[in-house]
């Protein structure tokens, strides 16, 4: 029993990823590339010490997001707003890091905690108006994005509190060398692995433990399968969903913390801005599982990391772009079909039963 509830939790990424493969081999012949070769060296590219520390910590960062993601869907929840969340609360914690001259031991957690809170207190905004005025998670969430972007433009102008970084663009002022999150170096590679990563691989655990073990992380998926069944357990199902987001806020919170205290020190209106939506896609292929989404973090890792060599081999990025689309789309697909084979076989079973019985 417990080996084929491995195998459906496998199955359905295992062959979105096969099928993105298959799918890219063709693309690839026909722009006269050879699929094998080009995939070799991929991997090679890959499997230098200086792109293992670029996957390391573009993973990082994918895991924050697919787990903010991750806890919303465990409750049928759609938080599209990581995106606004970790910006404004990145832009946020960036100010705050440039105005302490603390200690590191001290000042970090100061900007982690301010980071998770306003990620926090923005997804509430889009729970407040679910709980309260049954306004959709999804278009709360999406017009908040744009909301958070006019705010942080407002707050950076340099009439505001923003300054002219050293590229001439406009940003916070930078982190001090105290206010810095120490990484780690690979042998062979100058290129640092963001020390957040084990902040991450914490956080994972703390996400399974809350979810599996405490009294808490079962009432979310309750309500997430079943909320009529979960309302009439006990549960209140609007403090619930409320929960929910601002614990998904505040992960969210933490999305772009890495690059802002490992690499860049500063947030400037060049930030990246799209690891939210990289998120729920990773987090759909995890199948929101701590473990899965790992996995599901270090593959688009390696695939944004190993795509940099295609250009010299003459072949072009965009079909890395593909694959993941395809690997998405063909993830839904398949978890449904799985789930309908899943159906299938308990209604045979129940009829089996139910024949033995009479």
């Amino acid at each position: 029993m417990k080996s084929k509830r491995i195998l459906d939790a496998l199955l359905a990424p295992m062959v979105a990823i096969i099928f993105s493969v298959v799918l890219a081999s063709v693309i690839l012949m026909l722009f006269g590339a050879n699929p094998i070769e080009t995939f070799s060296k991929m991997i090679n590219y890959a499997a230098t010490p200086r792109s293992i520390s670029l996957i390391l910590n573009s993973a990082t960062t994918y895991y924050f997001s697919a787990v903010a993601v991750a806890i919303g869907f465990k409750m049928n929840l759609f938080n599209i707003g990581v995106n606004g969340q970790y910006r404004l609360a990145t832009a946020v914690g960036a100010l705050v890091a440039g105005a302490l001259t603390f200690p590191g031991y001290i000042s970090i957690p100061i900007v982690i905690f301010v980071s998770m809170l306003v990620g926090s207190l923005w997804a509430g905004i889009a729970a407040w108006l679910k709980v309260y005025r049954g306004v959709s998670e999804v278009i709360s969430t999406i017009m908040l994005n744009f909301i958070a972007i006019g705010l942080i433009a407002y707050l950076l102008a340099p009439s505001m509190l923003g300054v002219q970084t050293a590229e001439n663009v406009v940003g916070t002022p930078v982190i001090p060398e105290s206010g810095r999150f120490p990484g780690f170096s690979i042998p062979g590679s100058q290129v640092p692995v963001y020390g957040m990563l084990f902040l991450a691989a914490l956080l994972g655990f703390a996400y399974w433990f809350i979810l599996n073990r405490t009294r808490f992380g079962f009432d979310l998926r309750s309500v997430g399968q079943s909320p009529s069944a979960a309302v009439a357990s006990g549960v209140n199902v609007k403090r619930m969903t409320m929960y929910s987001m601002l614990l998904s806020g505040a992960v969210a919170g933490l999305v772009g913390l890495p690059l802002l205290l490992g690499a860049q020190y500063s947030f400037t209106v060049n930030f990246p801005g799209s690891y939210g939506f990289t998120g729920i896609a990773i987090a759909l292929l995890g199948r929101n599982h701590p473990v899965g989404i790992a996995f599901g973090a270090l593959l688009w890792a390696f695939l944004d990391v190993s795509s940099q060599i295609l250009d010299l081999v003459g072949v072009p990025r965009e079909i890395i772009v593909i694959m993941q689309g395809v690997i998405v789309l063909s993830v839904v697909i398949a978890y449904e079909i799985t789930r309908r084979v899943k159906v299938r076989r308990q209604q045979d079973a129940v009829g089996k039963a139910t024949a033995v019985a009479q």
